[in-house]
């Protein structure tokens, strides 16, 4: 065991071995394809669940929504909160509850239950995923040996998008109930190798002050707009909720950030603040899941709607883009190495921006080789490669103590701008059963795809093409 000294914060990694570091990089990767399988495995599963719970299209909504808004609302504590009492500690406590929540969701037999599940397993990725990517970056120091891990890691998590609806459609096919069931044997398999594989907590962590009204603040305020942005997408803009939920949320985050400027003790310090890289990450999240993270709605709504595929067919559709952003994540790693993780950002949304732009092209077909898969590759491609190199971007030199707040910045980001997005996508595409609709759909996220570009391109402009590094 090594320790090394990083401000006031003592990280002990252990570096005896690399083919430990390894395993645990793939435990690490793991615990995040779990996070990223849940959010999307249940779209599939949603029409078999509503038909065994009796549960209405508005309910229905809220198994997906349960989990993203706990997620989203619960991200910025964590952050913090793995830094200060340690991200394996958390990590730990984590996939015990994700497992648990997930067996109690599989053998729900209420929508009531379900939907407190769904929830239960949100507040365990919002627990999950900053101290996966602390923990990652702890291990692995800045430069090659950490862009390599992270090129692993977005291969294997981000893969996890394509692969839930993939695996939806199989496992739905004998029981919706197995797609929340699979969850608890890897949790369990990841909660009991962690603390012989990922690098020990140490004795102390982040000794900064946590402040009680900078988290209550921050959760309740992302509680609060997230909750909003999920009733826009339901129920829609002017409904009494949406409109409750939307003004609480402006105070909130009014309230916010009057405490970040002025506290003593404030939840994201001045420095990370202020940290350009952290901004362009956080900026290139938002973008990345309002374009080819929104694309697996519309493919999903394609496939079953307009296709009239079965759940196990249209999960296989996916099988193209999991391969393809599989790959994408495999040429991140290399491509960073040689121009750059913001020059690389730069071309991954411009080849969003076309695969979207080919796919709002053919909308009007109904045959899959022919229209959608040319589309689903080029998009799939820009898609892996966007996922590594925004996360390398975000936390690129960033201090050891802060790891795990950049990391819940990056997510928090990410999956506000999921329901953001969704909410745009409903409002442009009304009642989805022409092609037009989807065509819009697809011009819309292709549309975000290219002020990805044109904002990484421009950071690239001032700071140089390796001015992440």
């Amino acid at each position: 065991m090594t320790t090394y000294e990083n401000s006031d914060v003592s990280v002990i990694r252990d570096t005896s071995s690399a083919s430990a570091r390894t395993a645990g990089l793939l435990l690490l990767s793991l615990a995040q394809f779990l996070i990223a399988l849940d959010y999307s495995v249940i779209y599939v599963a949603l029409p078999s669940i509503g038909h065994s719970l009796k549960l209405g299209a508005d309910t229905l909504q809220w198994v997906v929504s349960a989990y993203a808004v706990l997620f989203a609302g619960f991200l910025l504590v964590s952050g913090r909160a793995g830094d200060r009492y340690g991200a394996r500690r958390i990590l730990i406590a984590a996939l015990v509850l994700f497992g648990l929540a997930a067996t109690a969701g599989g053998l729900a037999n209420s929508g009531g239950l379900l939907l407190t599940a769904r929830g239960a397993q949100g507040l365990g990725a919002a627990l999950m995923q900053p101290a996966i990517i602390a923990l990652i970056n702890r291990t692995f120091e800045a430069g090659p040996a950490r862009e390599k891990a992270l090129a692993v890691w977005g291969t294997i998590g981000a893969s996890g998008l394509a692969a839930g609806a993939l695996l939806g459609g199989v496992l739905t096919s004998a029981s919706w109930r197995w797609t929340m069931l699979v969850n608890l044997p890897v949790a369990v398999v990841c909660a009991v190798a962690a603390p012989r594989l990922l690098p020990s907590d140490g004795r102390r962590g982040d000794q900064r002050a946590l402040s009680t009204a900078g988290a209550v603040l921050a959760t309740t305020a992302s509680l609060a707009v997230v909750s909003a942005l999920t009733f826009a997408a339901v129920h829609g803009w002017t409904d009494g909720r949406t409109v409750g939920f939307g003004v609480g949320g402006v105070l909130l985050v009014a309230g916010f950030v009057w405490h970040e400027r002025t506290s003593a003790a404030p939840l994201i310090d001045r420095a990370l603040r202020s940290n350009a890289m952290l901004r362009l990450g956080a900026a290139s999240t938002a973008l990345y899941m309002a374009s080819v993270g929104a694309e697996f709605y519309v493919i999903t709504l394609i496939l079953q709607n307009r296709y009239g595929y079965s759940p196990l067919r249209a999960g296989l559709g996916f099988l193209p883009l999991a391969l393809c952003i599989v790959a994408g994540n495999m040429l991140a790693g290399q491509f960073i190495a040689r121009v750059g993780s913001v020059r690389l950002l730069t071309i991954a949304f411009v080849l969003d921006a076309a695969g979207l732009a080919i796919l709002a092209a053919s909308a009007g077909g109904t045959g899959y080789a022919t229209h959608m898969l040319p589309g689903i590759v080029v998009s799939g491609i820009g898609h892996g490669l966007t996922y590594t190199s925004m996360f390398v971007t975000g936390t690129g030199g960033l201090r050891d103590e802060d790891q795990g707040t950049a990391g819940a910045v990056l997510t928090t980001s990410q999956y506000m701008s999921a329901a953001a997005s969704l909410a745009i996508l409903v409002l442009v595409m009304g009642s989805p059963s022409a092609a037009g609709t989807y065509r819009n759909a697809f011009l819309t996220t292709a549309a975000f795809a290219a002020v990805g570009a044109l904002v990484a391109g421009a950071v690239t402009a001032v700071r140089g093409p390796r001015g992440a590094r």
